[in-house]
């Protein structure tokens, strides 16, 4: 009983730290930059955004922090919390650590339709982009990722259940057929498409406003909030299906919300950030490693730990090649690839013996 206390105790000090450090390290992000400003000014002008006046700063240093760093940090963190939060719960579902959201068809259809937005917007959808205006991008990106994800998950399910195999099966399909749409729209679209497009398809946070925020923001907060609800259930599957039925738990209706509550999450960050891979993967099972499986604890400390990475992520993007900068995409595949290799030589290790 001792030592169960003290490994709750434990977790929550680290639960406590993930949290002080995420709020330590959202100033010092406003701080770097192709601009330096200092610290001090960085805490004082994010007081003053939270109606704390804390001390006079010039007014383009507060411009710069409030309009343009802030936003941009916010963003980071939510989309840096939503691709986490769906990894983790996806991986759980799936009782595999190597799962990712982006297996479900997700990204693929977010993607999809956020570049056919993007190169048929001027054209075919003028209309439909002047009355979404600017919510256009956002608003084609999560319909199009929450509809592949109704789509696979319609496939998978018959007077059964849901078939998980299935399910994988149907979005690794469904990723083929929006992989070979997206090369049809790169194919059709003019230079200063191409370009955009090509920004976007590896990650950016460049394009980061309060509206943005705020369109964004509300999906994944609801989903973040939603998904720690479904942890005892998660718990259990970790048993087997089986089991999970056996202790209550109604295993078809779970995978429908998990599933639903993670396209959400992940389509909501796709249409505002582009395709920003490893995240989901990584996170989830640095966590696990670290604060075992229990997703009463693994889902909020992927949360906090999924903005904080992604959040640092942003500031080496911003100054690796300043003024110039290198997409976020980029900075996660170079860390996320290795990561992803190493973990699967030490499964198939681990296997073997």
């Amino acid at each position: 009983m001792l030592q169960v206390e003290n490994k709750r105790r434990m977790i929550q000090l680290s639960l406590g730290m993930l949290a002080l450090l995420l709020a330590l390290t959202l100033p010092l992000s406003m701080a770097i930059g192709p601009m330096n400003i200092s610290t001090v000014d960085a805490f004082a002008s994010l007081g003053g955004a939270l109606g704390f006046q804390i001390a006079e700063i010039p007014q383009h240093i507060s411009v710069i922090v409030e309009q343009i760093r802030l936003p941009r940090a916010v963003l980071s963190v939510l989309v840096g919390a939503a691709l986490a939060v769906s990894g983790a719960a996806i991986q759980g579902l799936f009782r595999n650590p190597l799962a990712d959201p982006g297996l479900i068809g997700v990204s693929g259809g977010a993607a999809l339709a956020a570049v056919a937005m993007i190169v048929l917007g001027n054209s075919y959808l003028l209309f439909l982009q002047a009355w979404l205006e600017p919510y256009s991008l956002i608003v084609a990106a999560f319909l199009g990722g929450f509809l592949t994800t109704l789509l696979v998950a319609r496939i998978a399910t018959n007077k059964f259940g849901t078939s998980i195999v299935t399910m994988l099966l149907a979005g690794i399909a469904i990723n083929i057929v929006t992989g070979a749409g997206i090369g049809i729209f790169t194919y059709m679209a003019d230079d200063n498409q191409l370009r955009t497009l090509t920004f976007w398809s590896m990650g950016s946070l460049g394009g980061a406003t309060w509206e943005t925020v705020a369109a964004a923001g509300a999906l994944i907060l609801l989903a973040i909030v939603l998904i720690p609800l479904k942890a005892k259930s998660l718990n259990a599957l970790l048993l087997g299906e089986s089991e999970a039925r056996h202790l209550g738990v109604n295993v078809d209706k779970v995978k429908r919300q998990v599933i639903l509550l993670s396209a959400l999450a992940v389509g909501a960050a796709v249409a505002v950030a582009g395709m920003i891979g490893f995240v989901g993967l990584i996170v989830p099972h640095l966590v696990r490693m670290t604060l075992g499986p229990d997703h009463r604890y693994l889902l909020p400390a992927s949360a906090m730990l999924g903005g904080l990475f992604l959040l640092c992520a942003d500031m080496i993007s911003r100054t690796l090649i300043a003024p110039a900068e290198l997409p976020i995409g980029l900075i996660t595949s170079i860390i996320g690839g290795p990561f992803f290799i190493a973990l699967i030589i030490f499964r198939a290790k681990r296997f073997s013996i």
